[in-house]
């Protein structure tokens, strides 16, 4: 179970079945050299992404669909929710530096900013931390151990549309910003209730052919 610390924070305990297959993808990606650049490693929860060359993007998804962290995401957006977004640090201090710059909720292709984000510090004992997006800030990531990988999720109200449109001003910045990552190609999962917004749950879930195919 799980309780409310405040209308914008939730932690929980995440069971060790779920987290040690996310452990154990992540520790050949941890001191790489040389090392990952950061947009690799967006998107490891989608197995027809391009990180599914690096690990085992299952597992990463099993924990995003996981039924106690998709209740702690509920208690703070509503019942019905999406999945969009994942995102591995492999240092929980290269996060905190990507919030202190303002850049948490600022790539979010909807046209008003409303979700969550998991914290997944992948410690042997996980306590996971999930925050209104809104009000996500360096206090929010105090308690974390700046060595230790960091799992972030992140989730919208499935009563939001996700835009594909690349002239979305987030979609846009988050292009000039992020050159390898490109949001309006994800493909979304609904991980509970039901989508009210006419969202896209068809692009994304197949892999583009190689050049090669068509020679």
């Amino acid at each position: 179970m799980f309780g409310v610390e405040s209308k914008v924070n939730v932690s929980i305990m995440l069971p060790s079945v779920v987290v040690e297959p996310v452990r154990a993808a992540v520790a050949p990606l941890v001191g790489r050299t040389p090392p990952i650049r950061q947009e690799r490693l967006s998107g490891i929860h989608n197995p027809w992404g391009a990180t599914a060359t690096l690990t085992d993007p299952w597992a990463f998804l099993d924990l995003c669909e996981h039924t106690l962290l998709v209740d702690a995401v509920a208690s703070l957006v509503g019942p019905d929710v999406i999945l969009w977004d994942s995102e591995l640090y492999l240092c929980a201090d290269d996060y905190d530096a990507f919030v202190k710059a303002g850049r948490e909720g600022r790539y979010w292709p909807l046209e008003s900013l409303a979700g969550a984000v998991a914290l997944v510090p992948l410690l042997p004992a996980v306590v996971a931390n999930v925050i209104d997006v809104r009000q996500i800030s360096a206090n929010t990531l105090a308690q974390l151990s700046p060595e230790t990988p960091l799992y972030v999720i992140r989730y919208m109200p499935a009563a939001h549309r996700f835009s594909r449109d690349a002239k979305l001003p987030a979609n846009r910045l988050g292009m000039e910003e992020q050159p390898l990552v490109n949001y309006t190609t994800r493909p979304l999962w609904l991980v509970r209730g039901k989508d009210h917004a006419g969202n896209d749950f068809v692009t994304g879930f197949s892999a583009s052919a190689p050049h090669w195919a068509s020679w």
